[in-house]
């Protein structure tokens, strides 16, 4: 399998020895409590699996469906657009249903890139936001992710010594894994330098309902002339609670949205039917199943700081997303996330993401999710506060295994 081009050129996938260590430590009898992946617990609304039910096992929606989606489905995210940016999409030519977000980003990189082209992408960032660059052949420059200054100095920087010139720039906010939640003055100043050096903006906007103040994030597409060069995706997996249903939207520039919609026409007939009739009634139904998860990962976040920090492990209160970016605690730093994130599995019975998955920068974090109820969170932290208690105990040992004989 390492002989193959495209499969040489992806690095090896962290996650999956924190995967093999969890599945091993509950092979033996481990109550492992599950931080890692941002899958979801919570269930879809019952309106809408109700609509499935109604759908499904009819002739006529068991048949291929529509690769770009249904018409009924793009003219549901058209009219959220509408409500809740104010924002005037073409459900004909703006909207395209994909199989997720992540689907959706990975056939954009296929569509747009040819091999050697440059895309600038922030680091640290959701894995497909490079990957699925550099599986199409394309070459990856790191921006910071934080959406200060800083972030146009390096993509200035990027521009200036890349050959060829970059054809893309990927954002991420509210940022998978950081919780870093961006302004409308920042996508103000993105769409102006996107239009400076001639390059597009692909704005992954999956944690868009996902936030615990009163200021909803905005999509980049609110900036005046935004649309002449900006895609962006977005997902029902999180605010939904329906990752499992693969349903996901990428909006904005025609010429974009054309490509990818023909290079969707050769891979995909599109999801279920069903899933994409259930998806509109999601769409157009009320917000009231969008508050009650908004309200339960708030509190989740809040009891997550609170007794994290009671086992002696401080982590900020993110304002957005279902993650906590936790700085590895300063004992632990100089082995590294990977290295920290196995010894949660071993000595404390929780299992987390390692910074260093999404990217170099990300290597003195970790990403929590909080996709356990509150009892179990608190069960981590007191996993948390056992470890720790034996830390000294544990570097020791760690430092005389790594010894040489």
């Amino acid at each position: 399998m390492s002989d193959f081009y495209r499969v040489k050129r992806l690095p090896p996938y962290v996650f999956e020895e924190v995967n093999r260590l969890k599945a091993q430590a509950r092979a033996r009898g481990a109550d492992i409590v599950d931080l890692g992946m941002g899958n979801p617990d919570l269930p879809a609304p019952k309106h809408v699996v109700e609509k499935l039910v109604e759908t499904a096992g009819k002739p006529r929606t068991d048949r291929y469906s529509a690769s770009k989606g249904i018409a009924g489905l793009r003219r549901a995210q058209a009219a959220y657009y509408g409500r809740r940016f104010g924002v005037k999409l073409n459900p004909d030519t703006q909207v395209v249903a994909t199989l997720g977000s992540k689907e959706g980003f990975a056939n954009m990189a296929q569509a747009i890139t040819a091999p050697g082209d440059v895309i600038l992408v922030p680091n640290p960032t959701y894995p497909i936001h490079a990957f699925g660059f550099l599986i199409a052949g394309g070459v990856i420059r790191s921006v910071p992710i934080e959406p200060t200054p800083d972030f146009f100095v390096a993509a200035e920087r990027a521009i200036k010594y890349s050959i060829p010139k970059p054809i893309a720039i990927v954002v991420c906010y509210p940022s998978n894994p950081t919780a870093t939640v961006a302004s409308l003055d920042f996508y103000r100043d993105l769409v102006a330098f996107a239009k400076k050096h001639e390059i597009f903006v692909l704005s992954d906007l999956a944690y868009a309902e996902v936030y615990f103040d009163n200021n909803p994030p905005p999509s980049v597409l609110q900036i005046n002339g935004a649309n002449d060069v900006t895609v962006e995706f977005t997902s029902m997996s999180k605010t939904y609670s329906m990752a499992g249903w693969r349903i996901g939207f990428a909006v904005g520039n025609e010429r974009l949205l054309a490509a990818l919609a023909r290079v969707k026409s050769y891979l995909d007939y599109g999801a279920f039917t069903p899933i994409q009739v259930a998806a509109t009634a999601a769409i157009n139904g009320s917000d009231d199943c969008i508050n009650e998860m908004r309200a339960i990962y708030k509190r989740r976040q809040e009891v997550l700081v609170e007794s994290f920090t009671s086992a002696g492990w401080e982590i900020p209160m993110p304002k957005a997303t279902m993650f906590a970016w936790a700085p590895v605690p300063e004992k632990f730093r100089h082995l590294g996330s990977l290295e920290f994130s196995k010894l949660m599995i071993e000595k404390a019975d929780v299992a987390v993401a390692p910074g260093i998955g999404f990217g170099e920068y990300g290597d003195n974090y970790l990403r929590l999710a909080v996709v356990e109820n509150e009892q179990r969170i608190r069960q981590a932290a007191r996993g948390v506060k056992r470890f720790f208690e034996t830390a000294d105990e544990t570097l020791h040992n760690v430092v005389q295994l790594k010894k040489p004989a």
